[in-house]
Order: structure tokens, then sequence, then C-alpha cells
């Protein structure tokens, strides 16, 4: 027999699991397109770092939402409200994840420009999941235990720094830093 938080987790799974889908394919048609050299010009797409961060980013928090869902197992009712919270919250995680590769990949282009001008939606969109999620745990006593120690918030400040940096610094050199800076913190939460 399935449990309440099996019914509920199959939904969420399934939507985390086509967001991790979408990036990966996004990842995947852009070093198709990498790969592919232009016999007139001999140029090939130039890939650039931001946008392939920025998926590994979206990809590890995407993984820590994944990894979330656990914590809030015991405290998951079948409902409309659960189940249409949980299809908007993954939902939501769907549209990020979609945005952060092109649809189509221009032979002769460069993602940066992409980057740019997509990296604000998918931040807010993941900082409006970490406020969502933050409150969540905050109105319930046995979840805010988590949040109420030394490590716990720490990292969640630095995570909401590199976030609000990444959505405001505007040189291409420094939202590199900031990326592998966002990509360093969740390496270092998966490894303690």
């Amino acid at each position: 027999m399935m449990s309440q938080f099996e019914f509920i987790f199959s939904l969420y799974s399934l939507l985390l699991g086509l967001s991790l889908v979408e990036l990966l394919s996004g990842l995947g048609k852009t070093v198709k397109a990498r790969l592919h050299v232009d016999e007139e010009t001999k140029a090939g797409y130039r890939v650039g770092w931001l946008t392939p961060l920025l998926g590994l980013f979206v990809m590890l928090d995407l993984l820590s939402f994944w990894g979330a869902a656990w914590a809030v197992r015991d405290i998951i009712a079948v409902s409309g409200g659960w189940m249409m919270g949980t299809m908007l919250f993954a939902s939501a995680y769907y549209l990020a994840a979609h945005l952060v590769f092109p649809e189509s990949i221009p032979k002769n282009g460069d993602l940066d420009p992409h980057y740019f001008h997509v990296r604000r939606i998918v931040l807010g969109v993941l900082f409006a999941l970490l406020l969502v999620q933050l409150t969540f745990y905050l109105a319930h006593p046995d979840l805010s235990a988590r949040l109420v120690n030394p490590l716990a918030l720490g990292l969640t400040a630095v995570l909401i720094a590199l976030m609000t940096a990444a959505f405001f610094v505007k040189s291409k050199a420094m939202n590199i830093a900031v990326l592998i800076a966002l990509i360093i913190r969740y390496a270092a939460v998966y490894l303690i």
C-alpha cells in the first residue's frame, strides 16, 4: 500500500525529473552545437561558461529540493492543497530549468547573451522557491529545528547572499565567479 508521502512524492519527483531532463537536454543540444563546425566559415559555436554554470547550479539546487522532500515526509497528507502546492512548486522548477538553455541554437552564436537575458528570471524563480521552503520550515516546529543551528543558518545566509549577487552583478567575470561559488557551496553541503 502506498503511503501519503509516496503518493504526493510521485507527482513531485515526476515534475522535478522532467526539470532535470530539460536541463540535460539543453546541455546536450549545446554540446552538439559546439561540436559542429560551419564548413564555409570554419567557425564553431561559442558556448562560454555562463549558461553551463547556471545549468549546473540549477541542477544542484533542484537536487537539494528533491532531498528536502524527505524532511517533510511525516507532515505530508494527501489533500487538494498538498497536491496543488506540490504541483506549483515543482512546476516553477520546470519553468526555471526550461529557460536555462535556449530553445534553438544559432549556428555561429554565443550563449552569453542568452544567459544575461534569462538569469534574473531563473534566479528569481529559485529565490522565490527558497523563500517558500524557508517559510514552510519555520511554520512547522519539527522542521524549524533544522534551520535554527549555526551551520544551517550560515549555509543559508551564504546561499542567499550569492544568489542575490548573481542577480545583480553585471560583468561576465563576476557572474562566472558567483556561479562557481554557488556550485562550490552546494558541493560542500552535499559532502558535509
